[in-house]
């Protein structure tokens, strides 16, 4: 099959990656990425110094705020969208946290089962 003969998929206007149509319009998009972006590191860290959430809270807000700014990049600066045409660049981003989670998740539970089966250092070092 040549090009000229194959069948493309028509290109819905709504599913589009903020960006993709218009320098102008690019620009538009990249600055409001970068505002949103922005917005929530001040947050992030007006969070961290003042007493606005409880201190057992914190931690959970500032993972839901670093959530929101993933997908602030992913959608502004990446463009990763869910056009059909954008289905490797989603496997491909999927394959990635996958990966990083199993080394994170298996550094932390290897760490863990090392701390425990450790000798206490009182028997390790005679005085």
């Amino acid at each position: 099959m040549t090009d000229s003969t194959r069948e493309h998929a028509p290109r819905d206007e709504d599913d589009s990656a903020p960006g993709d149509s218009g320098v102008a319009k690019g620009i538009t998009s990249y600055l409001t990425g970068l505002g949103l972006a922005a917005q929530l590191t001040v947050a992030s860290f007006t969070l961290a110094g003042t007493d606005f959430i409880y201190g057992p809270g914190l931690p959970t807000a500032l993972a839901v705020l670093a959530m929101a700014q993933i997908g602030i990049h992913l959608v502004f600066f990446l463009h990763i969208t869910t056009a059909p045409d954008n289905t490797n660049n989603v496997m491909a981003l999927a394959f990635g946290i996958f990966i990083a989670f199993l080394i994170v998740g298996g550094s932390i539970w290897i760490m863990s089962h090392l701390n425990g089966n450790m000798m206490p250092m009182d028997h390790s070092m005679p005085m």
